[in-house]
């Protein structure tokens, strides 16, 4: 099955979000025999309501009411634990739980079919709303993300979660890990990720459930919520600050959605425009509205925060540090002095035999005919996102340094041994200031490179994009040895430095990834005098090889389109890529 993008992109690609539907999947789960469940337990779960009445806002402007309703799972005894893989994108996705035998984590596998992708469990949460009179006016399932905004029950509790803080959403996403920490509550609501429902104004009555295929495979009781529910009707026209933005509280916790969320002054390549909808129309504790980074896309707002949720601190993030042990996936190695150098390194220059990164790319996605944001007549440019990612085990850390009065940066690649010590470093290439609206900030140059190539896959276009500020945009493999489930720097504002900054630092941690729109002029392919056929769309990671890495043979993803229509009038097709039909 193909998908086929024949319209004419008018704004940059960052100029909104697609609500991603919950999905209901119907699979067959084998109850264990009694020796198999003594053998191996997993946590107690259980559903509970935060509060017994919430309000929620009808926004005129939006088509309806996102159903936040305030329920979350609690995992006591033991964390809830899934690692959630595939081999290949030729192969299904696969879930594994993690359960306890005799105080020691084993993997139990779950049936093949219980999720389709990365997004959460399909079909988790079963909700019906009734009116005032017992007409039920909502029956709906929705999924539910273990990673979503979470916080304590208990004082007792561990004091922060080592899970990651949202699902990606990624088509292209291999591996992740989810995770409800013990004594911890995680909200069910999945934000933007969900549909909103049109209820008027007036009182309801919500009753919130865990599906049976669900309670049985996790031994879950049949303990629905209740939660009384008053909508009130509202308008962004009514007033400065009526229009919800974001709450502090949700942006704390939202991982790679609300957390990402452009300061003033770095609005990217939608600045400019009146906030879409899905921006305006959410509640203000919600997180349903899209976030933004800066020139590398949009991406999808996290749930929001558990009103008893303890505020992360950045800085115990920074003080946590393990050495690398075998298969270690624990989300604890960081990125080791996450603030730059003042001064440039000294001593000869070394490669030392010490773990290295591994930069892969992902195949191109997002794709679709545009014109450049120029309404010029005639001019077709064929749009994508990009992503370059780090397969360990070792992060790739670069920092630049600048000499007084000149242009650019020079730039370094540090090396580390298993105890974060430094031990070595190497030149590699330059970063230079890039003062352009949307940007702002320091690029390091020949990062990444995207060309358009033939059916017999020589060159016919290249991208002018080759210069980055890297960002970990995307958790695209978590299940990979050392890496990192907390990244610092999830967005622009952490690590690209300003115009007057002698050294900046940028980190591109293991498991994460750094998406790049590419939508603009000189980034996209200019396809005016492209002939109708099949190509290529290439993404080359590290093309100049002046990084080191521990394989240079993996550098490369291809994404094969076909091109059609006539001149001002281009369509795209974007055949499935294996297993992922995501154009």
């Amino acid at each position: 099955m193909t998908t086929t993008r024949t319209h004419r992109l008018r704004r940059p690609l960052l100029a909104g979000t697609t609500a991603v539907a919950a999905m209901a999947v119907t699979v067959g789960f084998m109850a264990a025999t009694p020796d198999q469940a003594k053998a191996a337990t997993g946590p107690k779960l259980s559903l509970i309501a935060a509060t017994g009445s919430v309000t929620l806002t009808s926004w005129k402007e939006e088509p309806g009411v996102y159903l936040d309703l305030g329920t979350y799972l609690t995992a006591e005894g033991t964390p809830l634990e899934f690692k959630v893989t595939r081999k290949s994108y030729k192969d299904p996705v696969t879930i594994t739980q993690t359960v306890y035998e005799g105080g020691k984590a084993k993997a139990k596998t779950l049936p093949l079919g219980t999720v389709k992708d990365f997004s959460g469990l399909p079909g988790f949460a079963e909700i019906t709303v009734t009116d005032k009179t017992g007409k039920k006016v909502v029956s709906r399932s929705e999924s539910f993300c273990p990673n979503n905004a979470s916080g304590r029950v208990r004082p007792d509790a561990p004091s922060t979660s080592k899970y990651p803080e949202s699902c990606p959403t990624n088509p292209f996403t291999l591996g992740s890990v989810w995770g409800v920490e013990k004594g911890w509550a995680a909200n069910t609501y999945g934000g933007s990720y969900t549909q909103p429902v049109k209820l008027a104004a007036g009182t309801y009555t919500a009753k919130i459930g865990v599906a049976k295929k669900y309670r049985d495979l996790l031994g879950i009781a049949d303990r629905p919520a209740t939660v009384k529910l008053t909508v009130q009707e509202r308008s962004w026209e009514e007033g400065p600050g009526v229009a919800p933005a974001r709450s502090a509280t949700a942006g704390e916790h939202a991982g790679h959605g609300a957390a990402h969320q452009a300061p003033t002054g770095h609005t990217g390549h939608g600045a400019g425009h009146a906030p879409t909808p899905a921006q305006a129309g959410a509640p203000a504790t919600s997180g349903a509205g899209p976030s933004y980074n800066v020139g590398h896309g949009p991406l999808k707002a996290a749930p929001p925060a558990v009103p008893w949720a303890v505020k992360r601190q950045q800085a115990a993030r920074a003080d946590m540090q393990a050495a690398d042990t075998a298969g270690q996936t624990d989300g604890s190695r960081q990125a080791p002095a996450l603030t730059p150098r003042s001064q440039r390194p000294s001593g000869t220059p070394t490669v030392p035999n010490v773990p290295k990164p591994d930069l892969r790319s992902l195949p191109a996605y997002g794709i679709t005919i545009s014109d450049g944001g120029q309404n010029v007549p005639g001019k077709d440019y064929l749009a994508f996102s990009a992503n370059v990612w780090n397969a360990g085990p070792a992060q790739l850390v670069v920092d630049g340094f600048r000499s007084p009065g000149k242009a650019k940066m020079d730039a370094y690649q540090y090396f580390y041994d298993a105890a974060g010590k430094q031990v070595g470093y190497t030149p590699t290439g330059t970063m230079e200031w890039d003062p352009r609206p949307g940007h702002v900030h320091w690029h390091f140059t020949d990062f990444a490179s995207y060309r358009l190539l033939k059916a017999d896959k020589k060159e016919a276009v290249r991208s002018g994009k080759e210069a980055f500020c890297l960002a970990n945009t995307d958790a695209v493999d978590y299940t990979v040895k050392n890496a990192n489930w907390h990244p610092f720097n999830t967005d622009l504002s952490t690590a690209c430095g300003q115009e007057n900054s002698i050294s900046v630092r940028e980190v591109l941690d293991v498991g994460s990834g750094d998406t790049y729109t590419q939508d603009l002029p000189g980034q996209s392919f200019d396809i005016t005098d492209v002939p109708n056929g099949t190509y290529y769309i290439q993404v080359l990671a590290n093309p100049a090889k002046r990084l080191k890495e521990t394989n240079l043979d993996n550098n490369s993803a291809l994404r094969k389109v076909v091109l059609g229509g006539a001149p001002g009038r281009r369509t795209v097709t974007v055949p499935a890529h294996d297993l992922v039909n995501a154009n």
